[in-house]
């Protein structure tokens, strides 16, 4: 099993310290991100237990819940400021992640993974996987680096995983070999297979822009009413924005146009379909590629 320590400014895998005549086993089960672990380990010497315990603190420390309300945190980086209920704390910050995570395509293509999950902790960063064929769930873990984004350790753990397949493809010259070989590493789990097999997932067929401009909510398309709610909030519009009482007359073109997209979505409903989850970060082997989180206010199927 792959679990990266950091001992005195270097960074090891437990399978490493073998070497030195450590014998380490634990087992990590993932169930909705982390919420719950099991610990097993063996150890025949001091070092081997001192590591085993800083390992089984920094898991309780991770998966201790905030007290208090709900703390919206970035999905690319995992800060809290001035985040108020979005979802991003910029558009930087999201492409950042994702032009990470898209060049190390590469290393999850070798993994022969179907599906895989990139999400994050304070103090770990996790990767699921399930690979074509297999009902097991592969997963690697990887500390946090004080200072770094989780986009920098990504790039760090996907690094040694792929300097770890190079020499054992250069040793075998069998790339499945190689394959093999970092998978056996990996923490196996038997969580419900949904944990990365995305759902089906529902969303309305309408811009974000239209609503903004008639100041309406996504959850106002499950309206019945929806015409009337549309045609309601275009009168409160037009009496602020319309050019006759003073208002702008581009921004009033906007809400007018926002009201006919409203108010033609209202009478033929389209609906898009995606793959993903609300808080993970989904790799989709079909498509070679990640797929940012999706928002919660969706239907599935």
């Amino acid at each position: 099993m792959i679990i990266f320590i950091r001992i005195d400014g270097f960074l090891c895998t437990v399978s490493w310290f073998h070497k030195f005549s450590f014998l380490y086993f634990l087992l990590i089960q993932l169930k909705d991100g982390v919420k719950s672990y099991k610990r097993i380990n063996s150890a025949v010497s001091i070092s081997a237990r001192i590591m085993s315990i800083g390992i089984e603190r920094i898991m309780e420390k991770s998966l201790t819940a905030p007290q208090g309300g709900k703390i919206y945190k970035c999905l690319s980086c995992g800060t809290t400021e001035n985040m108020g209920r979005r979802r991003y704390c910029s558009t930087d910050c999201r492409l950042r992640l994702r032009l990470k995570l898209d060049m190390r395509t590469g290393l999850i293509q070798a993994l022969n993974a179907r599906f895989a999950t990139f999400y994050f902790s304070d103090l770990t960063i996790m990767m699921d996987m399930l690979p074509y064929g297999s009902r097991e769930i592969y997963s690697f873990l990887y500390p946090r680096s004080p200072g770094k984004k989780p986009a920098e350790d990504f790039s760090n753990m996907a690094d040694m995983l792929g300097t770890a397949w190079w020499e054992e493809k250069r040793r075998t010259r069998k790339r499945y070999l190689a394959s093999q070989r970092v998978m056996e590493e990996a923490v196996r789990n038997q969580t419900p297979l949904l944990s990365v097999r995305p759902v089906l997932i529902n969303m309305p067929a309408i811009r974000d822009a239209s609503l903004q401009r008639l100041n309406l909510k996504k959850a106002d398309l499950m309206n019945p009413e929806l015409k009337t709610l549309v045609r309601n909030a275009y009168r409160r519009q037009a009496k602020l924005f319309h050019p006759d009482v003073g208002g702008d007359a581009p921004a009033f073109l906007k809400i007018h146009q926002a009201y006919e997209d409203m108010l033609h979505w209202a009478e033929n409903p389209v609906y898009v379909t995606r793959r993903g989850f609300p808080d993970k970060w989904l790799y989709d082997g079909n498509q070679n590629r990640w797929l940012q989180p999706i928002p919660i206010r969706a239907h599935r199927r």
